[in-house]
């Protein structure tokens, strides 16, 4: 079974909410899930100083938990972990993991 990350459609029409969830990739986009990420608003306009534009919740640790296991992003839901920075976070530990695994062989 292929696991993808993806977002999944809440609210009504012209307010949109949308869940970061885990799913079969052959499932359709609002039907059943493995797992819940996060949630995203994208209408939600947090103030303060380095606001990314969006209010948003991320389970960052079972983000790349799935991620480690094999999970491929949407490209709408690697663009949103881009820009809070798991996507580097997730290369970086990737790559020392490699380097960790030479080492020992």
């Amino acid at each position: 079974m292929a696991v993808k990350i993806r977002l999944k459609r809440f609210g009504n029409r012209n307010r949109a909410f949308f869940r970061l969830v885990a799913s079969d990739s052959r499932a359709p986009r609002d039907g059943g899930t493995i797992e819940d990420l996060g949630w995203y608003d994208p209408l939600k306009d947090p103030k303060g100083e380095g606001s990314t534009g969006y209010e948003s919740s991320f389970k960052e640790d079972r983000i790349l938990a799935r991620l480690h296991e094999g999970a491929q992003l949407s490209d709408t839901a690697r663009a949103l972990l881009k820009r809070i920075g798991l996507v580097d976070r997730f290369k970086k530990e990737k790559a020392e993991r490699l380097a960790a695994a030479k080492k020992e062989s």
